[in-house]
């Protein structure tokens, strides 16, 4: 084992709450155990979860880290046994379950990527949780395919944003809700085909007149609640609604006759409770199918705005606002 500090600057959750509660403190430095590697974080991506957790509505998994944080970027620092191809030195971005808001952060090999070739350590660091998200959810579970069409809700978010490049880069169109029109001409620069603002359109109206009445074949939505009738209006024949989180609650009451007719599917799912074997191999999908695109620089993360590790609490108090278009990352 390289030589290793025995502390390290972090950031905990120091009761359930607002942002003020991400406090800075010291930890002993983690060492990786059997399949694991230790990374040296250079950038930390912040992620809605990891909002959910400080306010006590997402508990890390049995044996995470309890400090924040799903994905970083930096240098492997130390390797345990059985860590496969990665190397002292290598430069990787990690998904990880937890303890991402530090400088160093244990994670499981097979969730361990190279940092795509046209991209920076910070651009790298908002990379894993957004792509692996968006990759078993809109391709895998939706199986969205070429010459399809996908609804994205939010976006200009971290998960629209991927959606939005990734869904353009496989051959399908793409429309999107955003709100306001700085937002949904973003999105538009990115590629969406269609971008309808949330707070002055009826977005089940805007998807029929951009489609001609057909409607989109895959929606992804992060909102929930009284969204989940109104995503089935607006679902093509054999469409598919894809679940990722519920902004506006999980509970809702639906007419499911649209779902028989019209032969939809309802489904879902989220990352952080799945095997490291389950998330490893979306880490080989994407390696083999999407990071030849981020090497090339046709698809990159757009980062908003960056925040020094110990301001942890503005940077979370900035996602609340939704002001922001794409990441926030910390720099450690």
């Amino acid at each position: 084992m390289p030589d290793l500090p025995e502390t390290m600057r972090a950031v905990e959750i120091v009761r359930p709450g607002g942002p003020e509660v991400l406090v800075p403190a010291r930890r002993p430095v983690p060492r990786p155990g059997a399949g694991e590697v230790l990374v040296k974080v250079a950038a930390a991506g912040i992620n809605r979860p990891d909002v959910l957790q400080r306010k006590g509505g997402y508990a890390p998994p049995p044996g995470a880290s309890d400090l924040p944080g799903l994905e970083v970027a930096g240098t492997v620092a130390a390797v345990g046994p059985e860590a496969g191809r990665w190397r002292v030195g290598d430069a990787v971005c990690a998904l990880v379950a937890g303890g991402g808001y530090a400088e160093y952060c244990v994670a499981p090999a097979p969730q361990c990527l190279r940092v795509p070739a046209a991209l920076s350590m910070t651009e790298a660091g908002g990379v894993p949780e957004t792509f692996f998200t968006v990759w078993t959810n809109v391709f895998e579970r939706g199986a969205l395919k070429a010459g399809e069409r996908l609804l994205v809700h939010g976006g200009s978010s971290g998960i629209g944003t991927t959606a939005i490049q990734l869904a353009k880069a496989f051959g399908a169109g793409v429309l999107v809700t955003a709100g306001g029109a700085e937002k949904c001409a973003a999105c538009v620069k990115l590629g969406a085909d269609t971008a309808i603002d949330y707070r002055s359109e009826d977005f089940v109206a805007a998807v029929a007149r951009a489609t001609g009445g057909a409607g989109v074949d895959v929606v992804l939505d992060m909102v929930g609640g009284d969204y989940t009738q109104r995503n089935l209006a607006c679902l093509a024949t054999e469409g598919r609604l894809v679940q990722i989180a519920f902004l506006q609650g999980s509970k809702v009451a639906l007419d499911l006759e649209p779902l028989m007719r019209r032969r939809l599917t309802i489904t879902g799912s989220t990352l952080r409770p799945r095997t490291v074997a389950q998330k490893g191999a979306i880490a080989a999908a994407l390696e083999e199918r999407v990071w030849p695109l981020l090497d090339a620089g046709r698809i990159r993360p757009p980062v908003f705005r960056t925040f020094p590790l110990e301001e942890a609490a503005a940077a979370h108090a900035l996602m609340e606002s939704s002001a922001h278009i794409g990441k926030i990352v910390l720099l450690a």
